[in-house]
């Protein structure tokens, strides 16, 4: 019996919307880089891109456990001296609110090309609004078999 390994050109891509309202953002991200991925599907293959794309909305409403709202921050730095910038979770939910939940799924997605790949495919709104209303998204839940 040989293994089935589907061919890129194969893969069939779905679109979902996820209402992220009163959700928790770990949760959600598991759930989120998991349909990106593909491993929802019974055809998942590590190393090909087989994952549908993930419409999220409400991103502003997300919800997070005990004092991450003061207590997360989130780091960079440029490179130059002097350069190290830090922001609590607090102060980039009123300034960006879309980059909460796309940090937390790209940190849950493989670090390479393929990743990058997978990672396009996720938009995120912070509001109830998308533009994505002509790709016929399939619903507002994430599939019974994905919350598991």
């Amino acid at each position: 019996m040989k293994t089935y390994c589907p061919k890129p050109d194969e893969v069939k891509r779905e679109w979902l919307v996820v209402d992220a309202e009163g959700k928790t953002l770990g949760r959600l991200a598991v759930e989120v880089a998991n349909v990106l991925r593909g491993k929802h599907k019974p055809e998942f293959t590590p190393h090909i891109d087989c994952g549908d794309f993930v419409v999220v909305i409400n991103a502003e409403k997300i919800q997070v456990s005990g004092n991450k709202e003061t207590g997360k921050f989130y780091r960079r730095h440029s490179g130059f001296p002097g350069g190290f910038k830090e922001e609590s979770l607090a102060h980039l939910r009123a300034r960006k609110p879309v980059a909460i939940i796309e940090k937390a799924v790209r940190g849950m997605l493989p670090h390479n090309r393929l990743g990058d790949k997978q990672f396009t495919k996720l938009k995120v709104y912070a509001g109830a609004a998308h533009p994505h209303a002509a790709q016929q998204p399939a619903g507002h839940e994430l599939p019974a078999h994905a919350t598991a």
